[in-house]
This record gives structure tokens, sequence and C-alpha cells, in this order.
């Protein structure tokens, strides 16, 4: 039988707190979350997550058996991957940074307190992750979904977009979408070979690949709609040779996840994908740049990943 609730282990809650996340959001809100989880009886030490190091070393120290609560973004979650599939700790979430897509996609809301801390007294499931393994380095893990090309070059601009346009805050989906028109301008096509399970997909011109966990990326962009962390499957979803003209309404399509009946479109599920491109292209692993790479090989992990977050 699964375990019931945070403390089924007799010990606090970790809550990992990235006070930086969704523009200061989470900080700002840590008040109020501090008082919600009192107001439940909940144990807790506060944790601050800074770097990826500083966040394992810091959850590390904790005993075994004790939960963390990441207080942030998809970011902050990604930060403690290496040790919570090291400790087989259990992860929960409360969606306070910028995209919180991987939140989104287990049905949570941004800023919706109760239903988070609601979610924490439910029997905990396991969520699929991905292994990425570029050239020689050791391999990432991923919860969310990775993209080479044009969504790399989006994740980028997001890095460098202004705080504020025209006098109005610039923040979550309206800041993704500012990124996705600008990087129209940059929009570029490689040689690409997708392979699954052994298997090639697409060979030709491409301008963006995704290969994902779950359904969202972008603060709501339905890139892979369907897409289920919990299946043990990857869905990859492509773009061929595509102009500027014809991606911009084809992203319209991307945010209701209309767009895989477009015959520029290619999409298929399987355990293991390999990328290759002629030419090195910009990539992101779960929206943070990893440079341009000519290939990755990803594959899946099956219920890697402890979690008290399920619907």
């Amino acid at each position: 039988m699964p375990s019931t609730g945070p403390s089924a282990a007799g010990l606090p809650l970790a809550v990992v707190l990235n006070p930086a996340a969704g523009r200061g959001l989470a900080g700002r809100t840590w008040p109020r979350l501090e008082a919600a989880l009192n107001a439940r009886g909940l144990a807790f030490e506060l944790l601050h997550a800074g770097s990826a190091r500083e966040a394992c070393a810091a959850l590390a120290a904790r005993p075994a058996g004790q939960a963390a609560l990441a207080v942030g973004g998809d970011g902050t979650a990604s930060l403690l991957l290496p040790e919570l599939v090291r400790s087989g700790r259990a992860l929960g979430l409360v969606p306070l940074g910028s995209g919180n897509d991987l939140a989104g996609s287990l049905g949570l809301r941004p800023g919706d307190l109760d239903s988070a801390l609601d979610r924490l007294s439910r029997p905990e499931g396991r969520l699929d992750l991905m292994e990425v393994r570029l050239d020689d380095r050791p391999p990432v893990l991923l919860l969310n979904g990775l993209g080479m090309g044009y969504d790399a070059q989006v994740a980028d601009l997001l890095h460098r977009a202004p705080a504020r346009l025209l006098g109005v805050p610039l923040g979550g989906f309206p800041r993704y979408l500012w990124a996705a028109l600008r990087g129209l301008r940059q929009l570029e096509s490689g040689p690409l070979t997708v392979e699954v399970d052994g298997e090639v997909l697409y060979r030709g011109a491409s301008c963006l690949v995704a290969v994902m966990n779950s359904e969202r990326y972008g603060g709501g962009f339905r890139i892979a709609p369907g897409a289920d962390p919990r299946d043990g499957q990857l869905n990859v979803v492509l773009g061929g040779n595509l102009s500027r003209v014809a991606l911009l309404p084809l992203m319209g399509r991307v945010l209701r996840g209309t767009h895989l009946t477009h015959p520029a479109v290619r999409e298929a599920r399987g355990r293991e994908v390999r990328l290759s491109w002629e030419r090195p292209m910009q990539t992101h692993l779960d929206g943070e740049l990893a440079g341009a790479q000519r290939q990755l090989t990803v594959r899946v992990l099956p219920g890697a990943l402890r979690c008290l977050s399920l619907p």
C-alpha cells in the first residue's frame, strides 16, 4: 500500500523555498504559506534553494525518509532531482514560479495554496523522469521536457526578457509569448533525424523538436497533448521546415493543443528517443539552456520519483 501524507515517516517536511521564483512571487507568498502549514499542523523545516548543488546538499543533510516540498516553479523542483532519486525521498509541489508546467499538468493552479496542501494528505504515487545524455557529460535528470531549435531559442530569450514592457510587468505566460514572437526573427531549420525506440520517425529539415514527459511548456503551451508523466512513455513532437509565416498561426494551435493534425507536425511515443542534427542547434533541458548540441539521447525512467502532489 502507498504511504499517505508527508509525515508518514514521522518526520517534518523539508520545505525548499526559492524566493526568487516567479520574479519574487514565491518569496512574497511565503508568510501566507507558512501560516497555512501551521494551521494544518504540518511540521516543517525551511531550506532555501540556491544552486542545484546547495539545494541537494541541504536536503541530503536531512534525515533519510524526510519528504521535500518544492516552493517555486518547475526549476525549483528540478534542482532537487539528483538527491530525490538518490535517496528515494518523496516530492510535493507548491507552484509559485513563472511556468509551473508540471504542476499545471497535474491540475495544480499557481497560487492555490489550499489545493496544493490538500494533495499532501492523499496517498503518494510515482512520476516518470527523463534521463538525457549529451556527448560525454554525466546524464541529466528532467521532470518536464526538452527542446531543440526554435524551442530553445525561445528559452534563451526568456532569460533575457525585460521585467516590464510598456510599464506593465512581463511575467508568466505573457513573458513566454513575448519570447516566442521575438524568436520568430531568429527562426532557422536544419537537417534532423529522429529515432524512437530504434526506429526512424523522421529524417529531413526541421525548425524544432520537443521530447516531453508532461504535456505543457512555456506556462501553458500544450506542445504534447495527452502526455502523461505516469505512463512510462515519452512524447516527441517535431515541426518540419516551417517558415515564419507558417509557424506563427501554428503556435496558436499549440496553445490550444490542436496542432498534431497539422501536416508539418509529426508525433510519436516511446521509451527512448535519439535526436541527431547535421549542425549544432540550441538546446534547453527543462527550460535551462544547454548550449548548441548536435545530438542527444533521452530515455524514460518509469516511476522514478515518489510524488505527493498527484490528482
